[in-house]
């Protein structure tokens, strides 16, 4: 492999890697696949998951369920939120971890730390947003050592899109928000699999996203003071995991200010609920 402009390797493929790699997928799908196909019927469904790209995509013989593929689509399914206001930034997620109807854990830490003044979160496959965001901390640190500053919320961004490009078509599943203050104020990105980034005051990511758009895009506003962006951020999580059976535990609130991010809030889902909604007084009488 070579390295790029920033030290991650790029796999170059070759015909001695790619026949050790075709190997390599011919064993797993010997697993996979029934007994009564043949090693060429194999081979060729080894072969065709490779040229695909993805190794999380096996495209085996036509006419087997997912389940005979090796592979079952599980849906994926959470929240998190993040909108810029006069005071800095305000991030917002749930903590549930599901896979499809399964919930895993209810106590899942989505915002990943990149920097004294950097937050990313994660969406998607959970493996990949803490691995690849790990990356992308430990170059946004070397950038610091060389550079004797803090890099820029854009600049890291950028170069998580750029390490996202490097292996589109793996079968990554991310959907990361990159937030923060820098030079510049407040800022805000969304980077995903895909390798699309985008900027925007306000971003919802996930299965729940509807609707913590729908409470986001009626009340923000730039002149929030920082209660009321906490408190903006926490219900929009609530009414969310309230709707969507993949989103739920607790919610996480955090504020990044010039003088860096700091986790403010942290309140179970089903004390909302009746924050929220309490319960009608019925009369003895």
């Amino acid at each position: 492999s070579t390295q790029s402009t920033w030290g991650i390797p790029i796999p170059q493929p070759t015909n001695k890697k790619k026949k050790k790699k075709t190997a390599n997928m011919h064993e797993v799908l010997s697993a996979a696949i029934p007994r009564s196909f043949s090693d060429d019927d194999v081979d060729a469904a080894a072969t065709a998951a490779l040229d695909e790209g993805s190794t999380s995509k096996l495209l085996v013989c036509r006419g087997l369920n997912p389940v005979q593929q090796g592979l079952v689509n599980v849906a994926k399914g959470t929240t998190t939120l993040a909108f810029t206001f006069q005071h800095g930034v305000c991030v917002a997620v749930d903590a549930r971890s599901t896979m499809g109807y399964f919930v895993a854990s209810g106590s899942v830490k989505k915002v990943i730390p990149i920097g004294p003044h950097l937050l990313g979160t994660m969406a998607g496959g959970a493996a990949d947003c803490q691995y690849w965001e790990a990356v992308l901390r430990q170059e946004c640190r070397l950038y610091e050592l060389r550079n004797k500053e803090l890099i820029s919320v854009a600049a890291a961004s950028k170069l998580f899109q750029n390490i996202i490009y490097s292996y589109r078509g793996y079968g990554l599943s991310i959907g990361a928000m990159m937030t923060g203050w820098d030079k510049r104020g407040p800022q805000l990105y969304y980077v995903d699999s895909d390798a699309n980034r985008m900027k925007h005051n306000r971003f919802s990511v996930g299965s729940g996203s509807p609707y913590a758009y729908g409470v986001l895009d009626r009340e923000w506003r730039h002149d929030l003071s920082v209660d009321q962006a906490i408190e903006l951020g926490r219900r929009a999580i609530y009414h969310a995991t309230h709707r969507d059976g993949g989103s739920g535990g607790v919610v996480n609130v955090f504020i990044i200010t010039a003088d860096g991010w700091r986790h403010v809030d942290r309140k179970d889902v089903n004390e909302l609920h009746y924050e929220y909604h309490p319960a009608p007084v019925v009369s003895a009488y």
